[in-house]
């Protein structure tokens, strides 16, 4: 099975939307297809075994528009060619490579031009090919987003039919209009354009201004018709359908006034006034698509587009792609980190908040990692390259924020459904109002305003506008906090989780042992004990005594010589220190020793409770007191909790700890329910049985053994610190290691599907009144019969108010 994202050219709905997914779901062989309008892109997962790329491609094509793959083109300098067959061979080499989907080769100016899908290839890799083909590639000019330029270009040219439409549009609504709402107007208009004395001139004047209006909005009509007549009509349709009958009629009463038959009305004005409204809608529209896509395009455009790298024991500086894998990277204060990797020479902080949203830098010494696109604050460092290209965290970040971006959600299939018949209704309402009207008595030029105003007011844009725009914003503002929404249902689910299940170790908790209490006897120091206790553990591997060894390093102790040491299994151990002989280890180890507790039981006792872990000390076989060691709760843990609770979540602990160590944890952060001494392999079952309880249920966990309790859940979280199986598992990850973004992600939900169900209420309210208006049911009560012109008004403002809408979602700041 594969799956493709393909770039559909020529929707202008989300009838057009909806073509393009039957046209593809029709076929044997395709498991799924999934539009998004706003992105323009379709999602297609086929079984290459039944149908072929290509068969797809066409189906589109025949349905009205155009699906291509999205691709890259470079131009690459070619060495070691001396003839046509030279160029051929390069050509032959490029193109068997798996993502190439075009290469051709100029011999004379010695150039390469290679079309490549980036997802699936990379420049290195065509390089290679062309390498063991007995030539050398190399790369002349930095990739250029076509996108973007495609994007920008379509504003700027919608933008200038508007202008051109605008320009012809005012005199022509002015003529047509001025003389009917001003009585004193016909006195200020030159004759030959006065509607009393010269009706031809007043026609032809007419019919002149509107030509340009209609020449510079031919693309309606192109795609319009084009989609008409092969069944499967799109808001183009209803433009050119309503426009169309508007000039008819009107060149056919111009052909009236000229061979002297006088009275017939003009419908040039509307027609004019329609396109160019539409076409400023359509300006408006395109400009705040643009904009849901920002998060991207900052992502996109945080990594540096070079690297300095060691090569011969020099450094040279090298385009992004050609960073590979174990390369040394230089990197200097001020400057970004090209890729990920660790340190291998220096000392540094980084700023990482474009990707964590944690605005204090870190420390960075050798051996830690670094990312990407971060900010080296103070410290000229090295460090090896260990993920390039779509390997390293921002790129799989952008692609996980596409995907979710171009993913659907439950709630949009309401809207599919009624897209996909929305035109064919629309037109056929039109046609019977219109003819109803017509049959009751009324003239012919009012059954075409009716006509005219139910098919233009019509807008099937701000349906299938409504959820990928807000879900688009909403994703990407995620991602801006460092939290990455991996689909639209994960996004909607989200906000109907009724209880969330933590991981333990490493989620609720830092995951690593700290020594938290000293107990000392007598006139024993705190820090000779603690001196000793890591003086005993440092050659043990034990994590409770590298955390008194950390512990004894933070306060500057300087560690003893060891004489002896002796592990006792299952007890603790026995060295020598200074002659002296100490023992370090639990209970058992002390009472089989035959030494006595003296008044430290109380003390151990109460350490125990509280979830810590004591380690008792004795020198010379006397106790001299307790080091106690616990896997201490994070920072913000307590307060996410607390605000989990006020949203009226319940929260539940999964550990594979004893109930006693469990307790004391939840009761430090407020859980409501726990569930101690759970087997790794049963995490999933555990998840199971509070959904058997009717409960809408999130996991967050950082570990393998969390996968699958992560996948069982409606909503799987993983933290970012944690492994990449369990991001893989997960419907949102976070980037940081911290509870409060889970608080982020619930409330973003909430926002974001509010924002979504506000955008349907719009779209479905506006055309549920807009229809029945324009199909004059205020005109039976009394009232006015609706302006053609204000119903194109209104359709290009109902499109314009849903993004609107959802671009509030920028100003989204999380609540903790």
């Amino acid at each position: 099975m594969l799956s493709k994202t393909l770039k559909i050219e020529g929707m202008t709905c989300a009838a057009c939307a909806k073509a393009v997914e039957r046209a593809s779901k029709k076929l044997d062989g395709v498991t799924e297809a999934s539009v998004n309008f706003a992105t323009e892109k379709l999602n297609v997962n086929y079984d290459e075994a039944k149908i072929a790329f290509t068969d797809i491609q066409a189906a589109i094509e025949r349905a009205g528009y155009k699906a291509i793959v999205e691709t890259v083109t470079k131009t690459l300098k070619i060495e070691g060619m001396t003839c046509a067959a030279c160029a051929k061979a390069v050509e032959k080499a490029s193109k068997k490579l798996d993502g190439v989907t075009e290469a051709n080769v100029n011999f004379a100016t010695e150039k390469l031009t290679v079309n490549y899908e980036s997802a699936k290839i990379r420049v290195s890799d065509i390089k290679k090919a062309i390498e063991k083909a007995g030539y050398k590639a190399l790369e002349e000019e930095v990739k250029i987003d076509e996108d973007k330029n495609k994007k920008e270009q379509e504003i700027k040219n919608l933008w200038n039919r508007f202008i051109i439409s605008a320009v012809f549009g005012v005199p022509l609504l002015i003529i047509a209009m001025g003389p009917m709402i001003l009585e004193w107007f016909n006195y200020m208009l030159p004759p030959v354009i006065d509607p009393m004395m010269h009706q031809k001139g007043y026609a032809i004047i007419q019919l002149i201004l509107v030509t340009p209006i209609i020449v510079a909005g031919k693309k309606y009509f192109t795609v319009g018709f084009k989609t008409l007549f092969k069944g499967s009509p799109n808001m183009d349709s209803l433009i050119a359908i309503g426009s169309s009958a508007a000039v008819l009629y009107s060149i056919f009463s111009v052909v009236q006034i000229l061979s002297g038959n006088y009275g017939y009305h003009l419908y040039f004005e509307s027609a004019g006034v329609i396109l160019t409204l539409i076409t400023l809608g359509k300006y408006l529209e395109s400009v705040a698509k643009g904009k849901t896509s920002e998060a991207i395009k900052k992502l996109m455009g945080l990594a540096p587009k070079t690297a300095v790298v060691i090569r011969n024991n020099k450094e040279e500086e090298l385009p992004i792609d050609e960073v590979e894998v174990d390369d040394v990277v230089v990197v200097k204060p001020g400057e970004k980190f090209p890729v990920d990797g660790e340190v291998v020479e220096g000392v540094t902080s980084v700023d990482e908040s474009m990707l964590t949203g944690e605005s204090i830098p870190v420390e960075k010494n050798v051996g830690d990692k670094v990312i990407g696109a971060s900010i080296n604050k103070n410290g000229s460092i090295r460090y090896k390259a260990t993920r390039v290209g779509k390997d390293t965290a921002l790129a799989q970040i952008v692609r996980l924020v596409e995907e979710a971006q171009g993913s659907k959600a439950p709630i949009a299939k309401l809207a599919d459904v009624i897209s996909g018949y929305f035109v064919p209704i629309v037109i056929a309402l039109a046609l019977i109002s219109s003819l109803g009207w017509f049959m009751y008595g009324k003239s012919g030029v009012f059954s075409l305003t009716i006509f005219i105003s139910v098919l233009v007011i019509a807008c099937p844009c701000s349906l299938g506008l409504a959820t990928p725009t807000a879900i688009m914003v909403g994703t990407g503002k995620g991602a801006e906090y460092g939290v990455l929404i991996k689909s639209g249902t994960a996004l909607e689910t989200a906000h109907r989780i009724q209880t969330i299940v933590f991981d333990k170790t490493g989620t609720i908790t830092e995951g690593k042992p700290k020594v938290t209490d000293i107990v000392t006897t007598g006139d024993i120091k705190e820090e000779y004990l603690l001196q000793l206790a890591a003086s005993a553990e440092k050659g043990s591997e034990h994590p409770l005594g590298e955390a008194i060894v950390k512990g004894a390093e933070d306060r500057g102790l300087e560690l003893k010589k060891l004489e002896l040491f002796k592990a006792i299994p299952g007890h603790g151990i026995e060295v020598m220190i200074d002659n002296k002989k100490i023992l370090l280890g639990n209970r058992k180890l002390i009472v089989e020793s035959n030494i006595s507790l003296e008044n430290l039981e109380d003390k151990s006792n109460r350490l125990a409770a509280e979830g810590k872990t004591p380690m008792y000390v004795a020198l010379e076989n006397k106790l001299i007191g307790i080091v106690a060691v616990a896997d201490t709760v994070k920072e913000n843990s307590r307060r996410a909790i607390e605000k989990l609770h006020s949203m009226g979540i319940e929260v539940a602990m999964i550990t594979g700890d004893n109930r006693k160590t469990a307790d004391a944890i939840a009761k430090q952060v407020g859980i409501d329910r726990v569930l101690a001494e759970v087997l790794p392999q049963d995490k999933a079952k555990e998840v199971k049985k509070l959904q058997a309880e009717n409960k809408k249920v999130a996991m967050v966990g950082d570990g393998i053994n969390d996968a699958p309790a992560l996948a069982q859940a409606d909503v799987g979280i993983a933290i970012g610190s944690g492994t990449d199986v369990a991001m893989e598992s997960a419907d949102i990850v976070l980037m940081k290691s911290d509870l409060k973004d889970v608080v982020t992600a619930i409330d973003l939900s909430k926002k974001t599907i509010t924002n979504i169900k506000q955008n349907l209420f719009w779209a479905f309210g506006y055309n549920t009144l807009g229809i029945p208006v324009a199909m004059g049911v205020l005109y039976m009560l009394g009232g006015p019969l609706l302006n053609p012109m204000i119903a194109a008004l209104a359709m290009s403002l109902s499109s314009v108010s849903v993004l609107t809408n959802a671009l509030r979602l920028r100003g989204f700041k999380p609540t903790v």
